[in-house]
């Protein structure tokens, strides 16, 4: 199965259910951030053979493990089976991107061939990710990150076994749970207030996921259209540490990095 047989089958799918993912989006439930969900992507066979294409002990994947977060991801495609950099930029193509944008009504968006934030996603028993803003940008900070799409491919997947997905409120006390389903399609939109977050791994099972990202030059904030911020976290409502180190350390994250755009841009008009 290559890219383009992907590409087909994704832009079939996304053309099937382009009426539920428009009413989805219009009326998220339980939270205010935007998003929808599309069941049975691929057929089962083709689902399973990205599955199985993962490395199960997560060899070759670069260990995050911090206050933040525990989990394993990899950009570095070529060293793996090749479906999966098929399925990965078969997202990333431009039909898909496009069809995409035209189903939420989002304009200008382009695609992140670069893998700068996404790639695969591995989490096993005992990994999680707390309440988290994404970057507000790119690599380059020349595009607002605008949508994350996330494809889950382990086999019988339950909400019982923790790695679900989770969508919070603005104050991240309240959050919808959307279960890592095999062959299940999540794309949500990212702005200042998209908190989201994984639930703890709670079975000695690899959850794995296939992550694309997708940019633009226009803002989602049209009454901040130069925002930016670093990736964000916060603690669940119990976690009142994680809540104060996390408020103190995006900070501290956010002021280094406004100072290093400031430098760099000086930098850049110096060399003009």
């Amino acid at each position: 199965m290559d890219k383009a047989d992907f590409i087909s089958l994704i832009l079939a799918k996304l053309q099937e259910h382009r009426a539920d993912i428009r009413e989805q989006w219009a009326n998220p439930v339980g939270t205010n951030t935007r998003h929808f969900i599309i069941d049975n992507l691929l057929p089962e066979s083709l689902a399973r053979q990205i599955y199985d294409a993962f490395p199960k002990d997560g060899n070759g994947f670069f260990n995050r493990d911090s206050f933040r977060e525990k989990k394993r991801t990899s950009a570095h495609l070529s060293e793996y089976e090749p479906v999966l950099a098929n399925i990965t930029y078969a997202f990333q193509d431009p039909e898909t991107v496009q069809a995409v944008a035209d189903l939420v009504s989002f304009s200008q968006i382009e695609p992140d061939p670069t893998l700068y934030a996404g790639g695969l996603s591995m989490m096993f028993e005992g990994d999680f990710l707390n309440p988290h803003l994404d970057n507000s940008h790119d690599a380059s900070r020349a595009r607002f990150r605008r949508l994350n799409l996330l494809y889950y491919v382990s086999p019988d997947w339950k909400l019982e076994n923790g790695g679900n997905f989770e969508l919070w409120d603005e104050d991240c006390k309240v959050n919808q749970t959307l279960v890592s389903k095999f062959n299940r399609l999540i794309v949500m939109e990212t702005n200042k207030r998209s908190w989201h977050s994984v639930s703890q791994v709670q079975v000695d099972l690899p959850r794995c996921c296939v992550s694309n990202y997708f940019f633009s030059e226009v803002s989602p904030d049209p009454e901040e259209p130069e925002y930016f911020h670093v990736t964000s976290f916060t603690g669940r409502p119990n976690e009142l540490g994680k809540r104060a180190v996390g408020a103190v350390d995006n900070a501290l994250r956010n002021a280094v990095s406004k100072l290093f755009r400031i430098g760099r841009n000086k930098d850049q008009i110096n060399d003009q």
